[in-house]
């Protein structure tokens, strides 16, 4: 049995001639000179070393193929009949509306969310309505690294950016629509803390909150593009990227006009803190006016899950954001997206159990989500359920941009008079087909009437998850998210009751 998928994918337009798999390798069983060449060893053979990374990536999202072994649909939620928790005892009270789903976070600065959700890094695709969409339903979001590279009016001058208007707007998507619940917050790698990103962000465009990448679930490492010619390294070159080889250095200069110069890449660097230089960056994000520091973390080995998360108590970091294998969005290689890091589920029992560790010595704990796949809201309970009070909240990146993606597509049709059929039933008009409309307009007003579509449809989707947790809430009894833990899951599997019962990682690790 293998786990891993054949060299085909949705994501690279390859396909296995035949349906014949050699299981172990992912090529075809029988392997034939004729063959035009359709699989991903053929695209490699012709494309070379960009076939690393997903050749559709840019307007797609794309995500983990890889079956795992075990996921949150190993285990299904219990239900109880007596007693309820959060509110009084009685028919009246005892009602999905009385669920309490808000969660605070924030050592200095509380932040309060409508819901434990939050939507992660993001700066791609309809970001405008994502962040919209964010501030519409009350929950934190998050812009993702890079940003600058989107910015065709990004000025910098003697290394340091010094103006990025495209960052300002971007904020003022949320602001727009913020109604005193969520925060903004700006992701930062470690080239847009060497060209003083963080600082201009908080002092010029009022951001109140960093977060500091440590990498994805996806992006273990940071991405390496292909650079067409000379004069394009050059450029970015200096505008603070690495590139390699140097296109400054003479040597290399000479074999591009000689016309035996190897290809040029763009290379992320990669985040190498160790606990003084983190403390120290932190402490001058806080010099900059920065309220709120945030943690991006993917499921990296355990000694290093548990030092950030020892970094983040000392440090009094707000919030860390653990990813899952399973996840994904942006510029990821193919085979990392589907071979590296722990799946989402594994990596929160590891946590979760490093957390009880932590508290039971006495330290104070920052906000941990848990993101990865998470799309809906059975699943969105189960996250919270296994955290045993530790999980703060979920993480619903891809899903949530599909919604935004889709309401502002199902948005155009409308206002073009070519409603989909799957809608026809509903009406004819955005306000008789967008459902949600009602609450938006509860919020704001009858302007939310003029919202974007993209915006609404994030707010409607956030506004479903919302509502089925309130669902299996009451389910169990639990009108109050804080009480949600693992006596509220069944598990389905051997897989299951292993990684709950502590015996699926190694015990010699």
């Amino acid at each position: 049995m293998t786990y891993s998928p054949p060299l085909n994918s949705g994501f690279t337009f390859a396909k296995n001639r035949s349906s014949y798999i050699s299981p172990q390798s992912g090529m075809c069983s029988f392997c034939t000179e004729d063959c035009e060449g359709t699989c991903e060893l053929a695209q490699a053979a012709v494309l070379g070393a960009q076939t690393v990374y997903p050749m559709t990536t840019g307007s797609n999202q794309i995500a983990s193929e890889k079956d795992y072994p075990i996921d949150f649909s190993h285990f299904n939620i219990n239900g109880r009949t007596f007693g309820a928790q959060g509110v009084s005892e009685t028919s009246d009270d005892a009602t999905i509306f009385n669920v309490n789903l808000e969660r605070t976070y924030g050592t200095v600065n509380p932040v309060t969310m409508t819901m434990p959700v939050m939507l992660p890094a993001l700066y791609k695709l309809n970001w405008q309505d994502y962040f919209s969409g964010a501030a519409m339903a009350g929950v934190t979001c998050i812009i993702g690294e890079d940003g600058r590279n989107n910015d065709p009016d990004l000025k910098i001058k003697n290394g340091t950016v010094t103006d990025f208007p495209l960052l300002g707007r971007t904020f003022d998507c949320f602001r727009k629509y913020y109604r005193g619940y969520g925060q903004i917050v700006l992701q930062c790698n470690g080239d847009d803390n060497l060209l003083g990103i963080p600082q201009l962000a908080i002092q010029k465009y009022g951001a109140e909150a960093i977060e500091i990448k440590f990498g994805q679930s996806a992006k273990g490492t940071q991405p390496v593009r292909l650079v067409k010619d000379i004069a394009t390294a050059l450029e970015k070159q200096q505008r603070g990227d690495l590139v390699h080889p140097d296109p400054c250095d003479p040597a290399v200069k000479k074999a591009y006009r000689d016309g035996v110069c190897p290809n040029f890449y763009t290379y992320g660097r990669l985040p190498l803190w160790d606990e003084e230089t983190l403390v120290s960056h932190i402490e001058k994000l806080r010099s900059f006016g920065a309220k709120n520091i945030y943690f991006k973390m993917a499921g990296f080995d355990r000694t290093d899950i548990e030092h950030v998360l020892r970094i983040a108590c000392d440090a009094q970091v707000d919030m860390v954001t653990f990813d899952g294998a399973g996840g994904g969005s942006g510029y990821s290689p193919s085979k990392m997206m589907n071979e590296w890091s722990l799946p989402t589920v594994c990596l929160e029992d590891a946590v979760v159990r490093i957390c009880d560790k932590l508290k039971k010595e006495g330290e104070t704990l920052p906000a941990v989500v848990m993101t990865g796949g998470f799309a809906s809201e059975d699943q969105v309970f189960k996250g919270l359920a296994y955290g045993d009070g530790h999980i703060s909240g979920i993480g619903l990146c891809r899903a949530a941009m599909a919604a935004a993606m889709s309401g502002k597509k199902i948005g155009e049709q409308i206002m073009n008079g070519k409603v989909p059929k799957r809608f026809q039933a509903y009406g004819s008009s955005i306000e008789e087909i967008f459902s949600d409309l009602p609450d938006l307009r509860a919020l704001y007003g009858t302007k939310a009437n003029d919202f974007p579509t993209g915006a609404i449809g994030v707010f409607s989707y956030l506004n479903k998850i919302a509502f089925g947790l309130k669902h299996f809430a009451a389910l169990n009894r639990k009108f109050d998210g804080k009480f949600f833990n693992k006596n509220d899951l069944i598990p389905l599997t051997g897989e299951a009751r292993a990684l709950m019962n502590n015996e699926w990682f190694l015990t010699s690790t």
